[in-house]
């Protein structure tokens, strides 16, 4: 079954608590500010209904029907690289702003899938296969939680001194579990209809309580979402926000205040051994995924300065076309490796299901991570200080201005002053208003850190090969 976007809408009008700005939020479809998210994630179901792209973006499994690709357990190359497509086109139809809720929640499936092959308990992997066909066959919008708050990162969550700055078990009943604590930034979970809540870090025995994977529905009892500010919106209006007012997501803080989890949903329990191994998984699927959308969303920066270039005059200029030669090899690094991981992904023995790559993966994380900011820089430099200077549509819509505004930024005679102003819109919103310091937190540190990413490359890589080569030309030992 595939839901229409309607009926997804429908779908989030469930009575679950929500907050922005401290107000509690009766409808989020109808919110004059989370509805732009929630209608931004509604049009992953417009995609994939549309005629271009259903083929690619629906299939027809043997045992569940149709549903989305999304939902695809992956098992050799093709499926991967049909999971990249399927993000790259979807990125791409959702104005180059990625899709979140359906990508994140299969990337976490699919960990939980390996994870709980593991265990010598099955009836933990019968759970998580289970919940993946209900999500599949019913076509749910899914967010994944798993940053905990760690209150002093110096201390393991055991030794916190508060109990529940990590998310913990707070009681065992017969019927299921009631947790406690809070996880930071989990996107689009206001446009969500289910949350996975994963472990977020490797654990020893005394955190055993802490050692959890579960999900619950978006309306439990005791779940709030308390969400950030958009700044990149609020204020500013369609027409000086020509993207964020059309494709934005947004993130909230994620109380749970003794929400009850039914054993069915529980996926690990007090299972420390394996804690660190989910969460290793899940950020290998979730960093696939982040180079494959940052790649697609890297075009809004090549095209705003191909177009502003042209605009002034200078899209022959050697510096200029550096900038652009840059940001055209930032893309294809990150299409590439996306590509490679695809093409050379590890085959899980238990399950069959592929991974990709986490060499190549991590390789091209950390390079977006470390790169970003060069990417803005360029189109800033590209485009000039008006990025930063740029009068509002108000002043351009003017009576008494509007004609100076459209006369004195006038570049190359065969464009108007009015496209102009128009096009600087979108850059400034791209590289100098809230927008922009949102997207560097995001190209920094979402789907892991710097940190996070040299942890996992120096990990993963086999180093084998390079000590070999150098211990027999130089006749020592490794």
């Amino acid at each position: 079954m595939q839901l229409s976007p309607t009926q997804y809408l429908e779908s989030l009008k469930d009575g679950r608590e929500v907050y922005y700005r401290g107000k509690r939020v009766d409808d989020v479809t109808t919110h004059p500010l989370l509805g732009i998210p929630v209608r931004h994630a509604a049009r992953l179901y417009e995609f994939k209904a549309s005629r271009e792209f259903r083929d690619l973006a629906v299939l027809e499994d043997p045992e569940l029907g149709e549903i989305s690709a999304f939902y695809k357990v992956p098992r050799n190359t093709e499926d991967l690289l049909r999971r990249f497509r399927v993000i790259a086109e979807s990125t791409r139809y959702c104005n180059g702003i990625f899709n979140i809720v359906q990508a994140i929640g299969s990337d976490a499936l699919f960990a939980l899938m390996i994870a709980t092959s593991r265990m010598n308990d099955r009836v933990f992997h019968q759970r998580v296969m289970e919940y993946y066909r209900y999500l599949a066959t019913q076509d749910k919008a899914v967010a994944v939680a798993q940053t905990d708050v760690k209150g002093d990162r110096s201390l393991r969550p055991h030794s916190q001194p508060y109990p529940d700055l990590y998310v913990r078990v707070e009681e065992v009943r017969s019927d299921g579990i009631v947790v406690r604590g809070a996880k930071a930034h989990t996107t689009q979970s206001v446009a969500a209809n289910e949350i996975i809540f994963l472990p977020t870090r490797a654990m020893v025995e005394n955190d055993a309580d802490y050692a959890l994977a579960f999900a619950v529905p978006t309306n439990a009892k005791g779940l709030k979402l308390i969400s950030r500010p958009l700044l990149e919106v609020e204020g500013l209006g369609t027409e000086d926000a020509p993207l964020s007012s059309r494709s934005v997501e947004v993130e909230t803080l994620t109380v749970l205040d003794g929400v009850f989890v039914p054993w069915e949903r529980v996926f690990l329990f007090r299972d420390y051994k394996l804690a660190g191994e989910l969460a290793n998984l899940f950020a290998t699927y979730h960093r696939f995924t982040a180079i494959t959308y940052r790649s697609v969303m890297t075009d809004l920066f090549i095209g705003c300065a191909r177009l502003i270039a042209r605009y002034n005059g200078i899209e022959d200029a050697p510096h200029v076309r550096d900038y652009i030669l840059g940001m055209v090899a930032y893309k294809g690094i990150l299409e590439m490796a996306a590509k490679a991981a695809a093409h050379e992904p590890v085959l899980d023995g238990n399950t069959g299901i592929a991974i990709p790559n986490p060499i190549h993966t991590n390789i091209a994380k950390l390079y977006s991570n470390q790169n970003f900011v060069n990417v803005i820089s360029g189109l800033v430099d590209v485009a000039g200080g008006l990025t930063s200077t740029l009068p509002s549509t108000d002043d351009l819509n003017s009576e008494d201005v509007g004609r100076y505004v459209v006369h004195y930024l006038q570049a190359r005679e065969r464009y108007t002053g009015e496209d102009r102003f128009k096009l600087l819109r979108l850059v400034r919103e791209l590289v100098g208003g809230p927008m922009t310091g949102y997207s560097i937190g995001l190209f920094v540190h979402a789907e892991g850190s710097i940190a996070a990413s040299k942890i996992a490359l120096y990990r993963e890589y086999d180093f084998t090969r390079a000590e070999e080569l150098v211990s027999r030309l130089a006749g020592v030992p490794r």
